[in-house]
């Protein structure tokens, strides 16, 4: 059985065993019966209709209005009439203190303060005996039942204020828990979202990076062959290499497909890869290069050698278009803290700031730059572009070396470290 269910039966258990003894032992008249069995019909009728209001209140701790102060006064009333009638209703008048918590605030004490005048009462042996030196005895029971009652409704009292705490504590827990889990769905579709885009970038950079580059050297070969439309050696030769474009080309787009991860690297790492790519993009563009690889070479992840070497692939593809350059120099720098790609040429060059300023143009020009630099950001690492018309072209791919912070890499730096010495000694030679 509940604990409330409990506490609602105990007024009427106090009365059913006070009025028989109050019956049996008081004085045997029909005056004493009806005045004990008529106030005990008024207090249980009075408890029938107050009891709700008291076990709303245990229930919700929440003020219900006036009617609970009228309902106390009236039940200290009964209390204090029974016990006037006879002590032995002490047991029905310890209701008070149970009751008492239905008083606002502080005023509980004063219910307790009542009920304990009623009890000192009735442990006197009935009202008759306080008089004389009775009224001491009186006193100190009253004081005693007091502070006993009174400390246990403090305590109470602060038990319930604190569980009460602690149940808006919950709720508002609740609320937060059921908040962040929207936050948290949301937070899941926006990174969704964000690898969606990421990866929509990345097949747009492979396809870049493979397909349209192969097929732009394959066009730049056979417009070389109408050039040579006497010359049936020269055209065999750039026919044979546009045949071997193609088919690279078909081949690093299936590989491409299945993987998206650059042929060379499959089989070598990065240094003997970007070897094998120069020495390949030598013989198409016919450009004398040349490949370093400075510093001792580390392993590097496998996502940021394939964004070294498609930096280097299109900077060698530009290199080609645009640059008229006689020569080109290609360094791979390994230093503690950073991993530098640098691919430098001696041709017309252009306007870098002016570039950088405008963006990718409508014919594509540029695109190249701003998917490396794309690429190199996801990965902590910086693009670095230096060039004047004229005065050729240098382009630098730093990423941090394995165990260092993202990087945050100027011009200025590149400088500094002597990055840029191996591939203008290159390109000088």
């Amino acid at each position: 059985m509940e604990t409330a269910t409990i506490q609602r039966w105990i007024p009427y258990a106090g009365l059913a065993i006070s009025v028989p003894l109050a019956l049996i032992v008081g004085p045997k008249t029909t005056a004493f019966y009806a005045v004990a069995v008529g106030v005990s019909t008024v207090a249980a009728l009075w408890l029938l209709w107050g009891m709700p209001l008291w076990m709303q209140e245990a229930r919700d701790r929440a003020p219900v209005g006036w009617r609970p102060v009228v309902y106390y006064v009236g039940l200290l009333a009964l209390v204090g009439t029974l016990v006037v009638i006879s002590p032995l209703f002490g047991f029905f008048a310890v209701i008070g203190y149970l009751h008492a918590q239905i008083l606002p605030g502080r005023w509980n004490l004063v219910g307790v303060g009542g009920t304990a005048a009623a009890m000192a009462a009735c442990q006197m042996g009935g009202v008759h005996n306080i008089h004389g030196l009775g009224i001491c005895f009186y006193v100190i029971l009253f004081l005693v039942n007091g502070m006993i009652a009174g400390s246990m409704t403090v305590a109470g009292t602060a038990e319930d204020a604190h569980r009460r705490e602690l149940a808006e504590a919950n709720q508002r827990l609740h609320e937060m828990l059921e908040e962040n889990a929207g936050l948290h769905a949301q937070l899941v579709a926006q990174a969704r979202e964000a690898g969606v885009m990421d990866e929509r970038q990345r097949l747009a950079g492979e396809i870049h990076d493979t397909i349209a580059q192969g097929l732009t050297g394959i066009v730049r070969q056979l417009e070389v062959v109408e050039r040579f439309g006497e010359d049936a050696e020269k055209r065999q030769h750039h026919l044979t290499l546009a045949r071997e474009l193609a088919r690279e080309s078909l081949a690093e787009a299936r590989r491409s497909v299945q993987a998206l991860r650059p042929g060379p690297l499959a089989v070598a790492q990065l240094p003997e890869a970007l070897a094998e790519l120069t020495a390949a993009w030598s013989r198409t563009a016919g450009i004398d290069a040349r490949v370093e690889v400075s510093g001792e070479a580390v392993a590097l992840p496998p996502e940021v050698e394939v964004v070294l070497f498609r930096a280097a692939q299109e900077a060698l593809a530009n290199a080609d278009k645009y640059s008229g350059a006689a020569r080109v120099g290609v360094t791979l720098s390994y230093t503690p803290d950073v991993v530098v790609l640098d691919v430098v040429d001696d041709g017309s060059g252009f306007d870098s700031a002016g570039l950088a300023a405008a963006g990718p143009s409508a014919n594509g020009t540029g695109y190249g730059l701003a998917a490396m630099r794309s690429r190199l950001g996801q990965i902590g690492g910086t693009l670095t572009v230096e060039s004047e018309p004229g005065d050729g072209t240098a382009i630098s791919a730093a990423v941090p070396a394995p165990g260092c912070p993202v990087l945050g890499v100027t011009p200025g730096t590149m400088v500094a470290t002597g990055a840029w010495a191996a591939p203008v000694a290159a390109v000088a030679g």
